[in-house]
């Protein structure tokens, strides 16, 4: 309990101290407070996006058991189920990346690469907030990816 309060009263103080309009530039230093307040204020709004369609997905699945008699249709609400729930679990695996990144933010380690242990471009973590690889280590892991599945 007293982490959560601790957590809130954080947030609550670096609220003050960051501008509406505020975005991460080239030429402050890098992972600022004010930078990381940024993207921590940009990754719990996403998450809350993520988790209120959930929410939503939920009640329309609980709404929609019904008895369909046309076999036609009733294989198509299925597929429109399956298909709601593979976005979901997609979603849902989204969420537990923006928790991974939050965690980073609050240990001082976002925004930095994985790999290489360099910065991670503003323009790509403001893209892609999840992300944990420098553009060129990422690059570097997919191909190395590819290869290993061409064989």
């Amino acid at each position: 309990m007293t982490d959560v309060s601790h957590v809130e009263g954080k947030q609550m103080k670096q609220e003050a101290f960051l501008p509406e309009d505020y975005r991460p530039a080239e030429d402050e230093p890098f992972m600022n407070e004010r930078q990381a307040e940024y993207f921590r204020r940009k990754l719990l709004d996403w998450r809350a996006e993520l988790l209120a369609g959930s929410k939503d997905t939920i009640e329309g699945l609980q709404d929609g058991t019904r008895n369909i008699p046309d076999v036609a249709d009733r294989a198509s609400e299925e597929t429109d189920r399956s298909l709601e729930l593979r976005t979901r679990d997609r979603q849902r695996k989204l969420v537990s990346k923006i928790d991974g990144a939050l965690r980073r933010i609050d240990e001082g380690e976002f925004g930095y690469c994985s790999v290489t242990g360099e910065p991670i471009s503003l323009k790509r973590l403001d893209a892609r907030p999840i992300a944990t690889m420098s553009l060129e280590a990422q690059e570097r892991h997919e191909r190395r990816e590819k290869v290993h599945r061409d064989d």
